[in-house]
C-alpha cells in the first residue's frame, strides 16, 4: 500500500514505516501530523486517484527530528573585472516516519 501526498509544495510517494525528509513543518518533537492533500491510494483492491484529492484519505506521519541539510555554495563571477560573490545555503527540513495510510 502507497500514497502520493502534496507537503511543502512537494510530492511525495510514501509507505507505512518509511522515513522522509520534508520542508521545515511546524509541529514538535515526538507529535503526530496529518499529510495532505492525498492525491493517490494504492490499494490491494486497486487504485484511488482523487481529482485533484482522494475524499476521506488522510496519511498519518510521526515527526522524528528537525535538521538542517549540508550546505550548498554558489559562486558568481565576473571574467576580467575581479567580481566573485560566494554565498551558501542551508535548507531547513522535517524527518518524519509514515504511520498509517487510511481511505
Amino acid at each position: 500500500m502507497y500514497a502520493v501526498v502534496e507537503t511543502g509544495g512537494k510530492q511525495y510517494r510514501v509507505e507505512p514505516g518509511q522515513k522522509i525528509r520534508v520542508e521545515l513543518l511546524d509541529a514538535a518533537e515526538g507529535a503526530t501530523v496529518d499529510l495532505g492533500p492525498v492525491f493517490l491510494v494504492a490499494r490491494e483492491e486497486g487504485l484511488a486517484l482523487g481529482m485533484p484529492s482522494v475524499d476521506g484519505a488522510k496519511v498519518s506521519a510521526k515527526v522524528i527530528a528537525h535538521g538542517r541539510g549540508k550546505k550548498v555554495y554558489a559562486f558568481r563571477y565576473k571574467n576580467k573585472t575581479n567580481q566573485r560573490r560566494i554565498r551558501g545555503h542551508r535548507q531547513s527540513y522535517t524527518e518524519l516516519e509514515i504511520l498509517s495510510i487510511d481511505c
